[in-house]
């Protein structure tokens, strides 16, 4: 990215230095009880990633990695999971309603779409 000044009476034009930004989907260290109602993290890698009581609704965590995350107590209201990995992670007393499950790996490591289109009965 650059920003560049044309110039004007008095003053010489002139260009910044080039800034270059990284952006990398590493694990998320904690976002316990944080407000991520609506998020986009499809793909991102939250294994081992403590998201208790985090607000998840209509989040979109398709293709996330949630291996061993703890999502104790969560909002995932309506929160699309397809093609997640939830292996060994918590939902304990996690709001699940209108949850999307296509090809998600549950909790105890079954396939959602070989339990029903569900991984309920399966954290």
């Amino acid at each position: 990215m650059l920003a560049a000044y044309s110039g004007a009476s008095g003053f010489a034009a002139s260009t910044s230095p080039a800034l270059t930004e990284v952006a990398s989907k590493t694990p998320c260290a904690t976002l316990a009880g944080c407000n991520l109602s609506g998020v986009n993290l499809s793909g991102a890698d939250l294994s081992g990633a403590d998201l208790s009581a985090a607000n998840l609704n209509r989040a979109n965590l398709s293709g996330a990695n949630l291996d061993h995350a703890n999502l104790t107590g969560g909002n995932l209201n309506r929160v699309n999971l397809s093609g997640a990995d939830l292996s060994s992670a918590s939902l304990s007393g996690a709001n699940l309603n209108d949850v999307i499950w296509s090809c998600t790996i549950c909790p105890d490591g079954t396939n959602s779409n070989n339990e029903g289109n569900t991984c309920l009965g399966h954290v």
